[in-house]
């Protein structure tokens, strides 16, 4: 998949989510998955500086 096909396919799926949703619902749903977003990103720096350790 490129990026803009995977773009466009994450624009499609949040679209078709906010049509089926209040707008506490949807807030909500936002801010999980920011915190999802910044928790999987400290995951994997976490990750890129063991392997880092394990090298040296």
């Amino acid at each position: 998949m490129s990026p803009c096909e995977l773009t466009a396919s994450i624009t499609a799926f949040a679209n078709m989510l906010a049509s089926n949703l209040t707008r506490d619902e949807l807030s909500l749903l936002a801010d999980v998955c920011t915190q999802l977003g910044y928790t999987l990103e400290t995951i994997n720096v976490q990750r890129e500086i063991c392997c880092r350790k394990m090298e040296s």
